[in-house]
């Protein structure tokens, strides 16, 4: 499968978060048309079927994801 740089990825996720704060505190229709249209991106980008994947998949693939709670440490 074709992959998203992930600045791309970066730049989708930034957008899509932006905006979702800015429909929360207006709820107009062309914020949500364009977030529409970013999980639509994303879904495509990622391999994924629905917007809280695709978004879980982006932030995998930014530089410096991973785990970050030790879980993987030995013990």
């Amino acid at each position: 499968m074709l992959m998203a740089h992930p600045a791309v990825l970066l730049e989708l996720v930034e957008e899509y978060e932006a905006l979702e704060l800015l429909h929360a505190r207006q709820g107009k229709a062309e914020v949500r048309r364009r977030m529409e249209d970013l999980a639509y991106t994303l879904c495509v980008s990622t391999g994924t079927r629905d917007v809280d994947a695709a978004l879980a998949a982006a932030r995998h693939r930014l530089p410096g994801a991973g785990v970050r709670d030790g879980s993987l440490l030995a013990g």
